[in-house]
């Protein structure tokens, strides 16, 4: 039933689709074009139907149709074609067979590189297991490629097994998630459906409908630079602003101190000379009214700052992301539910807890279709120790036909 599922997540992965943030394109980047065309002709080849590539958003979107006379409500499954920054070329992915749960998997010839408990103390879940890995070089691209593997496998499932009874479900793979903006153009009205999931999370049995709300802060100082030695009462040295700036903000308010719902200022860039520097920041909360007090402190910060001096040396460029998709989902939590019971009826343990991040279901759930995420395997994501189990994904393949299928009964 799942013997093509490590075939073509092994195929995925090895194609390059990183994505660009400084490109103006849509998708960022021409090898996400490619990769989506692969994708539709595999979604036609297996049988789905209305299956097209959007040139505007660049999603692809395919239809497995209903099996069942009554009407139910219709589901969408998405997960991203793209990975993140960090070097996706020439990915030579290592299987485990039956790992151990102890032993330290050497991920590169030269052994600079390896998976050992001690640091990734999660391996200890994976026992008996057979591990995809990367050679210690690229990441490995299970995300969110084991979500496309997995909703692909599904849907070919389903095809060739007519009596599980389904509704309408709608497929789509999209670009960009890693740089935040793939969902912005998604087009709900195209897509259709009554209700989806990301096929985006992390381990075995992660279920969210939480997620931040996030902004960005671009932050531009204009200083003055004259020689130091005589530079009292008249230089104004931009980095030192920029430091003040920073300061300003609670020290232990950022990601390495913060768990849970706990929210954070990250510092992501500092770049300048004494006439001037750039910061960026994002901007997490789960609470939105925390949020928004976030927010309110960047902009009370260049205000003080600005105050010291007789025209503005601080600016702000402040925009917000997305927003937590629980204030849509919770008005109906019957799909939380729904995919509760599907993990419960296959003895997986739902762990329900909220994402210290977004999904495109974040933004996909505001613009209409609600839109929780569920577990697509992948552990230490976005870098050389990146890993997923064979058979995580072979359950999240499974959750996937099971909400199918109970869905008929609701």
């Amino acid at each position: 039933m799942y013997e093509n599922l490590l075939p073509r997540f092994l195929r995925y992965v090895k194609t390059e689709t990183r994505s660009d943030e400084s490109s103006q394109t849509t998708p960022s980047t021409q090898t996400q074009v490619a990769f989506a065309q692969v994708l539709k002709k595999e979604l036609e080849d297996l049988g789905l139907t209305n299956v097209f590539y959007n040139e505007e958003n660049g999603f692809v979107i395919g239809t497995l149709p209903s099996n069942i006379e009554k009407k139910v409500r219709s589901i969408g499954f998405i997960a991203h074609m793209d990975t993140a920054d960090f070097n996706a070329v020439n990915v030579n992915p290592q299987i485990i067979e039956n790992y151990d749960g102890e032993s330290t998997i050497v991920l590169d010839s030269e052994e600079h590189y390896t998976l050992n408990t001690k640091d990734f103390p999660n391996l200890k879940n994976y026992e008996g297991h057979t591990l995809i890995t990367t050679d210690g070089s690229t990441l490995l691209g299970a995300d969110d490629k084991a979500g496309i593997a997995e909703i692909m496998t599904a849907m070919e499932i389903l095809l060739k097994n007519p009596t599980i009874p389904h509704g309408e479900i709608k497929v789509a793979f999209g670009p960009d998630e890693e740089i935040g903006v793939g969902a912005d153009k998604f087009d709900v009205q195209q897509f259709d459906v009554d209700f989806a999931y990301t096929v985006d999370g992390g381990p075995l049995g992660e279920l969210q409908y939480e997620t931040f709300s996030a902004a960005q802060a671009n932050i531009s100082i204009q200083g003055k630079n004259v020689h130091p030695g005589t530079a009292k009462d008249t230089m104004i040295n931009a980095l030192q602003l920029a430091i003040d700036f920073h300061n300003q903000l609670p020290a232990d308010e950022v990601p390495e101190k913060t768990t849970g719902y706990e929210g954070f200022f990250h510092l992501m860039g500092l770049n300048g000379n004494v006439e001037e520097a750039t910061m960026s920041y994002i901007i997490r909360d789960h609470d939105r009214e925390k949020f928004e007090a976030r927010k309110a402190k960047i902009s009370e910060i260049q205000e003080k700052l600005n105050s010291r001096f007789d025209q503005t040396r601080v600016k702000v460029d402040m925009y917000d992301q997305y927003y937590n998709m629980r204030e849509i989902i919770e008005k109906d939590m019957s799909i939380v539910e729904l995919a509760k019971q599907a993990m419960i009826d296959l003895e997986i343990e739902p762990v329900i807890e909220p994402v210290r991040g977004g999904t495109d279901g974040s933004k996909i759930s505001y613009l209409g279709i609600p839109t929780p995420n569920l577990f697509a395997g992948g552990e230490n994501m976005h870098g050389r120790f990146e890993f997923v189990s064979l058979q995580v994904m072979e359950k999240a393949t499974d959750v996937i036909v099971k909400i199918a299928e109970l869905n008929t009964n609701v």
